[in-house]
């Protein structure tokens, strides 16, 4: 698992230091207090401290690169001249979020004009005006074209500002385990769908990772080589994991087990972080037996954090494994269809689904046919948690580049469709009919993801670290 690197450093001014004492010891504390609320489990700080000349400025640009930070936050702890700041970044080359924080929320003008000594005065307002060299800063930055993010508030006791912070970091590890993902396709795709078709060569360039492309031949393969008991095992797995219903054949869990089994063996042996499919298989026995044995073993894969689309949609996959690296889940999904008595927008798909963010547990009912495709064998029925949820599509635009589309709504109890596929209830503010004008104009495929909780801003603030255009119906 990849640690992110969070770089971190404050701003003075060197001339200050002798006119002012005790001023760069109590910017110093700022920093350290800031250090420590960045400090988190699972991340690395690489805290270069306060940078007052041009020289230390140089110095700590290298120290970043050096480090290999994947962020960094600019303390602005009083006035600093923008030499200062721009060797830093500049050399770092990473985006940088300025942290415009000052001590208290108003200076206590009162006892701040009792001081009486004026020199003791404006040492005691350079330590409020953290807010003074900020567009200095951002002019540079811009005509630098260096994207620059900013969190404005005080330094203890601001919840707001610090949720932001939290968000920014939690945005950058999102971004490092897209870096390092990898990402297998197996298969083809679904005949006809033109809007799920892909450049592989943009998903690399804007996400990072690396796309390993697989034949559904080996998954065959390693099906063959699965014993009897390790067959038991995963169908013991499954009564664990799923609400077997009693229709169920046992033969049909003996095949389902056996494909996830050698499902588990391919994504080890090639390290894979996520898996788009789709396969017809006809006139290959091997091949279909196991692409329509494949929807448990898959379920199993993206409750495990190794989310894997159907009908080789690359870009959902990428959104599903975002929203899942947040901790939000994200299941496969499309439009069924409107309800307009109750205001309800209708949304589900065949295929696997994400279990650990089921409402209850998940059923697995067996199907004659797979609609749409070859084959038959079982599949899971299942609705998202009822509360607040998160959808995302990663969506490719007329120009060629990608971008994010996000919406936040509300999975809400009441009936669904019971086919053995995944299905919820989904309720959002404009209303049924204007979300789903509002969602299409965007021109996202059909497919999208969902996850629990509201997370739009945190897709926001990834977007912005990857360089790419967030759109958000509501």
């Amino acid at each position: 698992m990849y640690t992110p690197k969070i770089g971190l450093f404050g701003i003075g001014l060197d001339a200050y230091w002798p006119q002012f004492p005790g001023l760069k010891r109590r910017l110093e504390g700022y920093l350290e207090k800031t250090a420590a609320r960045l400090r988190r489990p699972g991340v690395e700080v690489i805290n270069l401290g306060l940078v007052d000349t041009p020289p230390q400025a140089f110095d700590a640009g290298h120290r970043f690169r050096a480090a290999d930070v994947d962020l960094i936050f600019l303390h602005v702890t009083t006035y600093a001249l923008s030499s200062t700041v721009l060797p830093v970044v500049r050399r770092a080359r990473v985006p940088v979020i300025i942290l415009n924080l000052q001590p208290a929320p108003a200076i206590d003008y009162a006892r701040f004009n009792r001081l009486g000594d004026r020199t003791r005065m404006t040492g005691e307002w350079l330590a409020h005006c953290s807010a003074c060299p900020v567009p200095e800063i951002a002019n540079v930055f811009h005509r630098a074209r260096i994207p620059f993010f900013q969190v404005t508030g005080v330094l203890e006791d601001d919840p707001a500002c610090w949720r932001e912070v939290d968000e920014w970091i939690e945005a950058a590890r999102v971004a490092g385990i897209l870096e390092h993902n990898r990402l297998g396709v197996m298969g083809h795709y679904y005949g006809g769908m033109l809007d799920i078709y892909s450049d592989l060569t943009q998903q690399c360039a804007h996400f990072g990772g690396h796309i390993e492309i697989l034949e559904v031949d080996e998954l065959a393969a390693r099906r063959a080589r699965v014993t009897r008991a390790e067959i038991a095992r995963r169908v013991k797995e499954f009564h664990r994991v799923f609400d077997i219903q009693p229709d169920c054949p046992p033969a049909e869990l003996e095949r389902a087990a056996r494909t996830s089994v050698a499902l588990d063996r391919l994504v080890a042996e090639h390290d894979l972080g996520s898996l788009a499919y789709y396969y017809k298989g006809t006139g290959n026995p091997a091949n279909e037996d196991a692409i329509s044995s494949i929807i448990l073993g898959n379920s199993l894969l993206t409750a495990r954090g190794i989310p894997v689309a159907g009908e080789y949609e690359i870009k959902n996959v990428q959104a599903m494994k975002i929203l899942d690296s947040f901790g939000a889940g994200g299941s496969f999904t499309e439009y069924y269809a409107l309800d307009f008595n109750d205001d309800i927008v209708l949304m589900g798909h065949d295929g696997p689904g994400h279990i650990a963010i089921a409402e209850g547990r998940t059923k697995v009912r067996p199907l004659r046919v797979y609609h749409g495709k070859v084959g038959r064998g079982l599949s899971v029925e299942m609705s998202v948690r009822h509360g607040p949820v998160t959808l995302l599509s990663v969506v490719q635009t007329g120009d060629g580049r990608l971008k994010l589309l996000v919406a936040e709504g509300e999975s809400v109890p009441g009936p669904i469709l019971e086919i053995g596929n995944t299905n919820s209830r989904y309720r959002f503010a404009p209303g049924a009919r204007r979300f789903v004008e509002r969602w299409n104009e965007q021109g996202p495929a059909h497919h999208c993801a969902v996850g629990v909780g509201h997370i739009a801003s945190k897709v926001e603030k990834l977007g912005r670290l990857l360089g790419l255009e967030v759109g958000r119906v509501c």
